[in-house]
């Protein structure tokens, strides 16, 4: 069995920085990346129509439980993994799994994304933004005695270095300069869907400065926002700083 410490596996929300932080262990030469190996589960059991959503569907395996086995708790090939995911993948599944490996929350405030997340899924839901899923994470690690490791989006970008000095400190292993930037382009541990989302983080070559948002909120927004608005600021009270 897999040493959960080596293990890593960060359940993001959409629109949270989650592929640039992917891209930060994937400079690492002691970690292997991989990028969402839950989606194709989510499409399928979801009915959810996404971007990409055939393409999907056609190259991955749809067999979650397969998934965690196969390819989530694998045999490493490097000291460590990082397994970037969603949290609303995480559904119709046994989280048992969970403590196989050591779990990362991203959050980020909902004003911000929000607006770009209704760019590519038109009138989103709350199951899509993911925010009550990543609470009843932190709950469960709660429940079981684990310090819960948080990162928010903000506050990862306004100090890109000290935040990931810090995880990796709670991760028990060394921050490395080299997590703090990286080619510009697509990664070989792309998804299939990198296309259709990833079109900002492929002109990057860093964490980008940040930037908060100032156009106005559509008002048919504002009944999902007041919804995810408590759940973000429980998770946003553990956030490391």
């Amino acid at each position: 069995m897999i040493d959960p410490r080596r293990c890593i596996c960060l359940w993001s929300g959409p629109r949270n920085v989650s592929t640039a932080l992917l891209y930060a262990f994937g400079e690492r030469a002691d970690f292997e990346a991989v990028d969402e190996p839950l989606y194709a589960h989510y499409l399928r059991v979801s009915g959810a129509e996404h971007p990409g959503h055939d393409v999907v569907l056609s190259a991955m395996d749809r067999d979650g439980p397969r998934v965690i086995e196969e390819v989530m708790l694998a045999p490493l090939e490097k000291p460590y993994r990082f397994i970037k995911s969603m949290a609303h993948h995480l559904v119709e599944l046994d989280w048992a799994f969970l403590d196989r490996m050591t779990n990362v929350l991203l959050t980020r405030d909902p004003r911000e994304v929000l607006p770009t997340l209704s760019v590519q899924i038109p009138e989103p839901r709350l199951r899509d933004a993911g925010y009550a899923v990543q609470v009843d994470l932190l709950r469960r690690e709660q429940a079981r005695g684990v310090d819960p490791l948080v990162l928010d989006a903000r506050l990862l970008l306004e100090d890109p270095a000290g935040v990931l000095a810090s995880l990796c400190e709670r991760l028990g292993i060394p921050f490395l300069p080299e997590m703090l930037n990286w080619e510009a382009g697509p990664k070989p541990y792309d998804g299939v869907w990198a296309p259709y989302w990833y079109h900002n983080v492929h002109k990057s070559t860093g964490f980008m400065p940040y930037r908060p948002k100032t156009e106005p909120l559509d008002p048919d927004l504002q009944p999902l926002l007041e919804r995810c608005r408590p759940l973000y600021e429980e998770l946003l009270a553990h956030a490391i700083r």
